[in-house]
């Protein structure tokens, strides 16, 4: 849960329709995926010029997966 969070948290500072975020984590057996849903209108913020947001954001995903003794892995729906 505090994955989720910690992506849910982030995506919400960033978009301009924060009430429009939503974020699922899907657990495996030692993996997560964590899928981030934005307004369309709010895409381009969360990726970031040359994907350097969304990068950003999975190094901190993965930090904090690693620190819990998992792999964590990012998607950002469209």
């Amino acid at each position: 849960m505090a994955l989720r969070t910690l992506i849910e948290t982030i995506a919400r500072s960033l978009v301009e329709y924060p009430d429009e975020v939503e974020v699922a984590e899907i657990d495996g057996d030692h993996n997560t995926i964590i899928e981030l849903r934005v307004a369309r209108e709010d895409l381009g913020k969360v990726i970031g010029r040359d994907g350097r947001t969304a990068q950003s954001m999975r190094t901190l995903l993965t930090a904090a997966s690693s620190k819990v003794g998992r792999r964590a892995h990012l998607d950002i729906i469209d």
